[in-house]
């Protein structure tokens, strides 16, 4: 087995884990802005070349964290964080350039409204101590929502590829609002039950 430095197994505001935290943070306004670009194929790849690798380092991350003892406060705070940003600011810019459109829009509006719902959840939960842990539908909702949000920024570009690259991430796109409905409520039942709980035992110790 290997035994690493303390150097390197000590977790901190710039350990590995967490600076690939930080790139992924950074990678945001370069896409963002590769998609506010005029409609070129080489920036579409360029912005999904950028998204898949900030994609992976979500993956690294934690891998690194739990195979290193690097877990840290900063890195559980920003990893949600960092994610949420990343898919909300893509979304935002797809809508804004046309490449989700119609009624599809809705299904973008869905999974925005669903982030900032169980956030609040989250931070609420947080006050009573209470962890909420991530579920399975939830892992295959962030799975079809990332691999959406993948082909909808090759796009245009993506079409000259692989003909229905569009469709291919409207439909996915579809499938994690569904997913996002189920797990959002998931949470916010979890949430009204916590909730409930708390008026309860406010009243009973209340004067």
């Amino acid at each position: 087995m290997t035994i690493l430095p303390d150097s390197v197994r000590r977790p901190g505001p710039f350990s590995l884990p967490n600076l690939l935290t930080y790139g992924r943070i950074v990678a945001i306004p370069a896409v963002v802005g590769l998609l506010f670009w005029p409609r070129e194929d080489w920036v579409r790849w360029i912005a999904l070349a950028i998204y898949i690798v900030a994609g992976i380092t979500d993956y690294l991350d934690g891998y690194i964290a739990r195979a290193w003892s690097q877990q840290s406060a900063i890195g559980r705070m920003l990893d949600p964080i960092a994610d949420k940003l990343l898919v909300a600011s893509c979304l935002l810019m797809l809508v804004a350039d046309e490449t989700i459109y119609g009624v599809s829009i809705w299904a973008a509006i869905i999974i925005l409204c669903r982030e900032i719902l169980v956030s609040g959840l989250r931070e609420f939960l947080a006050e009573l101590k209470v962890s909420v842990p991530v579920s399975q539908v939830a892992k295959w909702k962030t799975a079809a929502q990332l691999v959406a949000v993948g082909f909808l920024i090759a796009g245009p570009a993506g079409e000259t590829v692989l003909p229905g690259t569009i469709g291919i991430g409207i439909v996915l796109l579809w499938i994690a609002a569904m997913l996002t409905i189920y797990t959002g409520w998931d949470y916010f039942r979890a949430g009204i039950r916590h909730m409930v709980a708390e008026d309860e035992r406010n009243n009973q110790t209340g004067p």
